[in-house]
């Protein structure tokens, strides 16, 4: 039996002999784009379960891809970035990319990302009403939160911003996304804001605020709420 498809958009070769025979290995169709055009016709008509995007195709940015493909289809995405172009990664995350790995990479930490990402999307389209890590668990539709059942108070704003960043659980989200979200287009900008609210959070939902485990911190883009 056939595992997910995966399309991995890159246009270097030495990637492409990398990953096609690991990702086969590890149980997956592999299909392949050097470029975007391409990116977008397989997408449009080979239905891959998930795509792992370079944002540097010789036709266009690996941007303009995601960008194109939120406009008709929810399929993750994974960026594939170089250490050295944070803002574009941070971008492409704020266009709906799902998540981001940094070249060099090992196949284990990828696959390991494919598999959290082809499961939220399983668990998104079965409307999870409840999530649970570590002791925490969060009632989506009550809107509560308890600690190893003890309930915990969070204002509002400080529920939104947990909620949010649980909906996309092991992803990382951007700071622009969570101040837009949480506190509107006004505030996208504000990061002392979000660093005093997230402070604020993980004292009460952390068993050690001062080493989270839960909310993760991702230098320099985001944050990312973690269940493993």
């Amino acid at each position: 039996m056939t595992g997910p498809r995966i399309l991995v958009v890159d246009d270097e070769p030495q990637i492409q002999r990398f990953l096609r025979p690991a990702l086969t290995a590890a149980g997956y169709e592999v299909i392949e784009a050097a470029d975007g055009a391409t990116a977008l016709k397989l997408l449009a008509t080979a239905a891959p379960d998930l795509v792992i995007l370079d944002l540097g195709l010789p036709d266009m940015d690996g941007k303009e891809v995601v960008r194109n493909l939120r406009g008709w289809s929810p399929v993750p995405v994974i960026v594939l970035s170089a250490r050295d172009r944070e803002t574009e990664k941070i971008e492409a995350l704020d266009l709906g990319a799902d998540d981001y790995i940094e070249k060099p990479f090992g196949i284990g930490e990828l696959t390991a990302r494919i598999r959290t990402a082809l499961r939220h999307r399983t668990t998104s389209e079965g409307g999870e009403t409840r999530i649970s890590v570590d002791g925490l668990a969060i009632d989506v539709v009550k809107r509560r939160i308890t600690r190893d059942g003890v309930p915990v108070h969070l204002t509002p704003k400080e529920y939104d911003l947990v909620l949010l960043l649980a909906k996309y659980a092991d992803r990382v989200v951007t700071h622009r996304t969570l101040l837009t979200n949480v506190w509107g287009p006004a505030h996208a900008d504000d990061l002392h804001y979000l660093r005093v609210f997230i402070g604020q959070v993980r004292s009460k939902i952390e068993r050690d605020p001062t080493d989270p485990r839960i909310i993760r911190t991702e230098p320099g883009v985001g944050y990312r709420f973690a269940t493993q």
